[in-house]
């Protein structure tokens, strides 16, 4: 079945992933067209109730490390999330764990999200410097309107693999001076079992979310609006760590004023201050195997400042942005005896550690005839940290600076032409990046996939990206051809190595490493993509990617996606809908000992679901009936922290209604 299936794919040739843009140079009228056709997309075509991590997944630009059944961490271009940004409306939020278990994703829902705007290399610098891209989650922001305008939707479902019980609200009222969005969500689930039907402990969460937007329209051409999101995560369990989460918490508000302009150069001012705290509690008192308890817990404040202009005349259009934030991060060890009312060792992981970040990016857009474009710009930035108690970064690097400037320009060029069905582009892009909290300042963080505890390093040089990228793509009515490629040559890369000094801390450590920087890195990244509309009501996807990652020595570098596959097929007629799709990985042959990686299997996924849509007292009700991995593979990925277990088998229903 394996191979018939692989064989079949490359044989259709393959399909786009969703890769979901927003074009930020729009007039507030082409705001609001884009709104209304992407709101109802933050689902896939074979599951409604998905989360934010199964929706990216879809995307053949992301791919994710999981440590757990929850807060699966992006990897944007197979890069880690310290070489990609990631921001909330523009907003810059930080993650308050060492361990990467809290990344930004994890602090929204699916139903408080109007679309996510992914863009790779340095074309997304726009929110700050980066090398693999950037991933700006948007909130749902519904538009004044003439008359008085009630909107809603609510969903329910089960999912019977873990016994995962979900309800997802939201509702919006708009009139011609006030909005309001409001939403609510709460997840349940319990352990899952593998594809051989063994149950995977410490595999359960609970997610609680809710938001709430209100603008007004203090002109016909200017609105003030103010937003917020509460998070909660508590009983998290996370099968490939040796401790879990209690609770993690997360505020993020913002007030943001907007002001349209009728004529003249500049289309559109819109600026925003905003503040967000996130606090992130883990421990292993539900490890009864573990011979020294120990809690992590962190914090993370981060005040910010975005304004933005749009500007437009004749063929050429603009978007300059400032960027401007002040965070605090705070992680802690302590370490217990079996009497935990005793303290026996305390440390900062992250030891009170402030980044202070200015940036002015603009990005140009000119039309040089009608089916030919020419899109260029850059960032400059200004990056400061500063470690209350460095004493710590002093053990292993004696006299490392307490605090650090670091100067971080961006460049990057693309033409795209069409000619009549054919489409090409071609691109470049230049930057730096300064190195992360925990590259820079981190002190015996724990990673327990290669077993090492990791010490920062504040001196580190800043990371530098060298891309290119090109693509090439033909569309007729009824079949569509897309290939993507990049190239990155990243100097100065950070990654750890084997310190010959100093004695782990977490007695399940084999030694201590320290980050450091190679010479050089290189990155390729390749996609191609299909459609074809077979019959009015049938269509087929299928989608293709391969990527190559090496070090300076010509070694493998960690977490790179070996050649995958996707294929689909979705039938819709009238009220009723059916997808079926099969995905998979080859084998794991380029791996990475070193880093702590083994090979891992090819497999493959079936998934089926069926839809039917009907009218309740003229509310639009849809349910669905589904299942995910048919054929309960047994089966782990490159990129399952530890080797944990996928799940098996899982039978999903959900429940939809509109109003």
């Amino acid at each position: 079945m394996r191979y018939i299936t692989i064989i079949m794919c490359f044989v259709g040739i393959f399909a786009n992933a969703q890769n979901i843009e927003n074009d930020t140079l729009a007039t507030q009228l082409e705001e609001i067209k884009i709104d209304v056709v992407v709101k109802k997309k933050i689902e896939t075509e074979m599951k409604m109730a998905v989360t934010i991590d199964e929706y990216l997944a879809s995307s053949d630009q992301i791919s994710f490390i999981k440590r757990g059944a929850y807060a699966w961490e992006p990897l944007l271009n197979n890069m880690s999330t310290e070489r990609s940004t990631v921001t909330i409306d523009g907003m810059h939020v930080f993650g308050a764990c060492t361990d990467k278990m809290d990344p930004i994703t994890s602090y929204v829902e699916s139903n408080n999200l109007s679309t996510i705007d992914i863009k790779s290399g340095q074309e997304g610098g726009m929110h700050g410097s980066t090398v693999a891209g950037s991933i700006d989650l948007k909130r749902k922001n519904t538009s004044f309107s003439e008359k008085q305008e009630w909107k809603g939707a609510y969903q329910s479902g089960f999912e019977f693999n873990n016994k995962q019980f979900f309800n997802l609200g939201n509702i919006s009222f708009a009139s011609n001076k006030f909005v309001a969005d409001g939403s609510i969500s709460y997840r349940k689930a319990e352990n899952y079992s593998d594809g051989n039907n063994n149950e995977v402990n410490n595999s359960q969460f609970k997610k609680f979310n809710s938001s709430l937007g209100l603008a007004y329209k203090t002109s016909d051409l200017s609105s003030l609006r103010v937003d917020a999101i509460f998070d909660m995560a508590k009983d998290v369990g996370y099968p490939a760590l040796p401790m879990d989460l209690w609770l993690s918490r997360a505020l993020i508000t913002s007030v943001a004023y907007k002001q349209l302009f009728e004529e003249g150069l500049v289309r559109v001012w819109d600026s925003k201050i905003y503040f967000n705290a996130i606090e992130h509690y883990m421990d292993d008192t539900t490890r009864p195997e573990n011979l020294v308890h120990m809690d992590m817990p962190g914090w993370s404040t981060t005040y910010g400042l975005v304004s933005k202009i749009n500007l437009k005349k004749g063929n050429y259009s603009s978007e300059v942005q400032l960027n401007a934030y002040d965070n605090l991060s705070i992680a802690e060890m302590r370490m217990y005896p079996q009497d935990r009312s005793e303290r026996t060792m305390f440390a900062y992981s992250w030891p009170w550690v402030t980044t202070q970040y200015a940036g002015l990016s603009v990005n140009n857009s000119l039309e040089v005839t009608e089916n030919s474009q020419v899109n260029f710009g850059g960032s400059f930035g200004l990056n400061y940290n500063h470690s209350k108690y460095v004493d710590f970064n002093w053990i292993f690097h004696p006299g490392a600076s307490q605090e650090k400037t670091r100067f971080l320009p961006s460049l990057y060029a693309g033409y795209n032409v069409n000619v009549k069905q054919f489409n090409f582009s071609v691109g470049g892009g230049y930057g730096h990046r300064a190195p992360s909290v925990s590259e820079g300042y981190g002190y015996y963080i724990y990673n327990s996939f290669d077993r090492y505890d990791y010490i920062g390093n504040p001196d580190l040089k800043n990371e530098i990206s060298y891309e290119i990228n090109a693509s090439a793509g033909f569309k007729n009515e009824k079949f569509s051809l897309q290939a993507k490629a990049n190239y990155f040559h990243i100097e100065n890369y950070i990654i750890g190595r084997i310190l010959s000094m100093g004695s782990p801390m977490n007695y399940q450590s084999v030694g201590v490493k320290g980050y450091t920087s190679l010479d050089y890195a290189t990155l390729f990244n390749f996609s191609l993509n299909a459609k074809y509309d077979i019959i009015e009501h049938l269509h087929w996807k299928g989608t293709l990617t391969y990527a190559r990652g090496k070090d300076n020595n010509e070694g493998n570098l960690p977490f790179i996606r070996p050649l995958s596959y996707q294929t689909s097929l979705q039938y819709h007629y009238k009220d009723f809908g059916f997808q079926t799709s099969v995905n998979g990985d080859l084998k794991q042959i380029n791996y990475s000992p070193e880093y702590g990686e083994d090979k891992t299997l090819s497999y493959t996924v079936w998934n089926l679901s069926a839809d039917y849509t009907f009218y309740i007292n003229n509310f639009r009700t849809t349910i669905q009936v589904g299942a995910e991995n048919i054929l309960n593979e047994y089966y782990s990925t490159y990129a399952d922290w530890g080797n944990i277990l996928r799940m098996g088998r899982n039978i999903f229903t959900s429940l939809k209604i509109n109003f």
